[in-house]
């Protein structure tokens, strides 16, 4: 994880961490506790914390994260609109690389979450989701900009 702090004269305060979250199986994963252990987080008052994951065959939203079902659906469904098996030009990478990147376009590659008083200020049943769309997608990484107003 590399890491820097800014503080600028007008009192706004800038951090930026390259977070990296272990290679995981085919599906959708929840990664909030990942995003909220950044420990500068706790010195940001109001803010926001913009989440850019840096791959073009996984994607990151935010979702329900109290049943596990919803990402189970999530995931019968994608695989439904971007199915292996369609006629693709693309297919060096295997047959599950295209339909990766067409999922990422339709969830998309970042996120940005409100920062209250040090935590994600993110509704009752939201939690950060990472899909990852490969059979054997490796490590990801996110770029974690966090801008606000210090505690």
């Amino acid at each position: 994880m590399s890491s820097s702090l800014c503080r600028m004269a007008s009192g706004c305060l800038w951090h930026q961490v390259v977070l990296t979250i272990a290679a995981k199986p085919r599906g959708v994963h929840i990664i909030t506790e990942d995003i909220a252990r950044i420990p500068e987080l706790k010195q940001f008052k109001i803010g926001l914390a913009h989440l850019l994951l840096r791959h073009t065959s996984a994607s990151i939203s935010l979702n329900e994260c109290w049943d596990p079902s919803v990402r189970t659906d999530m995931e019968m469904m994608l695989n439904r609109i971007a199915p292996e098996n369609a006629p693709y030009k693309h297919t060096p990478e295997g047959p599950d690389d295209m339909p990766g990147h067409v999922k990422t376009c339709l969830i998309g590659a970042e996120v940005t979450v409100p920062i209250t008083n040090g935590k994600l200020n993110l509704g009752t049943w939201q939690g950060i989701w990472l899909c990852e769309h490969r059979d054997h997608g490796g490590p990801r990484t996110i770029v974690v900009t966090l801008q606000g107003t210090p505690a």
